[in-house]
């Protein structure tokens, strides 16, 4: 994945959004448990890393010229997604919850995206307007990115780990 495919990091970003909600809609299409299954997997596994590129480098460099509510409320909403995303990779694609649990995650993911992507006034808009260089920036999530996808490949990601939200209370 070249560096020069994507002008900055939210250009990175909205990159995986895309790749994100195109394999929803895959699901959504799918027949047959396994593909059901395949995609679920590939799904939380785009989703781990994009949160850890988010919450390791894009939020912090980002936080000063973030609403405080906003910047907080973003990482509430992954770990909503990130309960879900453990909950449907332990399920290995069997139970009577399984599809619901992925059209739910589905829609948090969604709204998550519109936040972050609003014109004006989202987490992007408002990131943009700060002193925040998006082109270090990406360079920084890309080379993140290729170790995540790599260890993906090298036996798999470990469950998503919480950061607001404690896990006794979930």
């Amino acid at each position: 994945m070249p560096q020069e495919q994507f002008t900055d990091a939210i250009a990175l970003l909205k990159h995986d959004h895309r790749e994100v909600e195109d394999l929803f809609e895959k699901f959504e299409k799918a027949s047959g448990s396994d593909r059901k299954w395949q995609l679920a997997q590939k799904i939380c596994d785009e989703l781990k890393i994009h949160t850890i590129l988010e919450e390791e480098i894009f939020y912090p460099a980002c936080e000063s010229a973030v609403e405080e509510d906003l910047y907080k409320e973003a990482f509430v909403e992954h770990d909503g997604a990130k309960v879900l995303i453990n909950d449907i990779m332990a399920m290995g694609g069997e139970g009577e919850y399984f599809e619901a649990k992925v059209q739910v995650l589905s829609e948090e993911i969604e709204h998550h995206v519109k936040e972050e992507e609003k014109p004006g006034e989202g987490f992007f808009a408002q990131a943009r307007q700060g002193d925040v260089d998006m082109v270090a920036l990406r360079d920084q999530m890309m080379a993140r990115k290729e170790e995540l996808l790599a260890q993906e490949e090298n036996g798999g990601l470990p469950p998503a780990q919480l950061t607001a939200v404690q896990p006794e209370n979930v």
